[in-house]
């Protein structure tokens, strides 16, 4: 079973940029890949989601902000974040969507905007 594990979040200010990479176990390229973030108290919510095909879509609060994209001989997705805002502050998820039915999370990785 794929495993994924995220890294490349930190403390970043307002307007700054980071990427994030979500490193899978083994290939996802018949995986359909997603990056997700949860603040306290609140429901995960999907931002970015790509296609085993390189079909893209963004959350409305990202467009024009974050491009995911996928390298699949090196098994890894990435989220380029830039213009960050405050309210991008979250816990930031990889999730990988295996046959279609089988849902594969990554541990999160912190992302921290201060203004």
């Amino acid at each position: 079973q794929v495993q994924l594990v995220e890294s490349g979040g930190g403390l970043v200010q307002a307007g700054g940029s980071l990427r994030l990479s979500c490193a899978a176990s083994t290939t996802i390229r018949n995986n359909h890949m997603y990056w997700y973030r949860q603040v306290p108290g609140k429901q995960r919510e999907l931002v970015a989601g790509i296609s085993s095909g390189g079909r893209i879509s963004y959350a409305d609060a990202v467009k024009g902000r974050f491009t995911i994209s996928r390298d699949n001989a090196e098994n890894t997705v990435y989220l380029q974040m830039n213009g960050l805002k405050p309210e991008d502050t979250a816990v930031y998820y990889c999730n990988a969507v295996v046959g279609g039915l089988l849902n594969i999370w990554g541990q999160g990785t912190q992302v921290t905007v201060s203004s």
